[in-house]
């Protein structure tokens, strides 16, 4: 199975430094093994300008949310063919961020899978337990819990076109990151809580790096990351994504 690595750019980067940032890194992935596939996911504002400049490289374009209608009355949503129109491929679901701050549930995840797969779109999953779920005991109840939900009712043969992404919460943005045996464990779980999700790449993501993405890739379970901060250089992720390939 080929490693994916995902840039997820959060609320950073205008469509101008979106453009500014690929003129830097599309010239240094270029030599880099062709094996290990890469996707980044910017702000829906530089989505236009990113698609255009992507098109035809080996970079895949993806999207940070949506919403589960395909069209109406929701005020500051995105819809799939939104997405699709700039050449989206990747849509990331069910981040703790948005579960945190802006009112996702295992519901509204379930949701969006479902629209995703049904228009075209490759749904990049997130799970993960708090810093409170793991310390008391819970991260395999709370990760069996997130994954079985977002795939309720989803055809077991749908589920070899999606992603999944183990995101513990108090690795994110923190420094601090779940060591490799451990992620491959947590990843393990998560692959057998559901039928069919032996072929479906697992991605990890929560403070990985350039110095330590090798130690995780090389995990039976592990299938790539879910870069944040580490993916805003463009020199920074060339090599995280080269070190990949080692």
């Amino acid at each position: 199975m080929k490693s994916l690595l995902v840039g997820n750019w959060k609320m950073h980067e205008t469509a101008a430094q979106a453009l500014a940032f690929l003129d830097d890194f599309l010239p240094r992935i270029e030599r880099i093994d062709s094996e290990v596939e890469i996707a980044i996911a910017p702000p829906f504002t530089a989505l236009a300008a990113a698609g255009a400049r992507l098109r035809g490289t080996r970079v895949a374009l993806g999207a940070q949310t949506m919403h589960w209608a395909l069209s109406g009355a929701f005020t500051g949503e995105i819809a799939a063919p939104m997405l699709l129109e700039h050449g989206v491929r990747y849509v990331i679901l069910g981040h703790s961020e948005r579960r945190a701050c802006c009112g996702e549930t295992d519901r509204t995840v379930n949701l969006k899978v479902k629209t995703a797969l049904q228009t075209g779109l490759t749904p990049i999953v997130a799970v993960g337990e708090t810093l409170d779920e793991r310390e008391r005991g819970l991260t395999d109840d709370v990760v069996i819990t997130q994954t079985r939900a977002a795939f309720d009712g989803v055809d077991r043969a749908a589920l070899s076109q999606l992603v999944i992404a183990y995101e513990p919460v108090w690795a994110i943005g923190t420094g601090k990151n779940c060591e490799p045996s451990e992620a491959d464990r947590v990843m393990g779980t998560i692959r057998n809580c559901v039928a069919g999700l032996d072929t479906t790449p697992i991605l990890y993501g929560g403070s990985m790096k350039a110095s330590n993405v090798a130690t995780y890739v090389e995990r039976p379970n592990v299938n790539g990351g879910l870069i944040g901060g580490a993916s805003l250089d463009p020199g920074g992720f060339a090599s995280l994504i080269a070190n990949a390939a080692l």
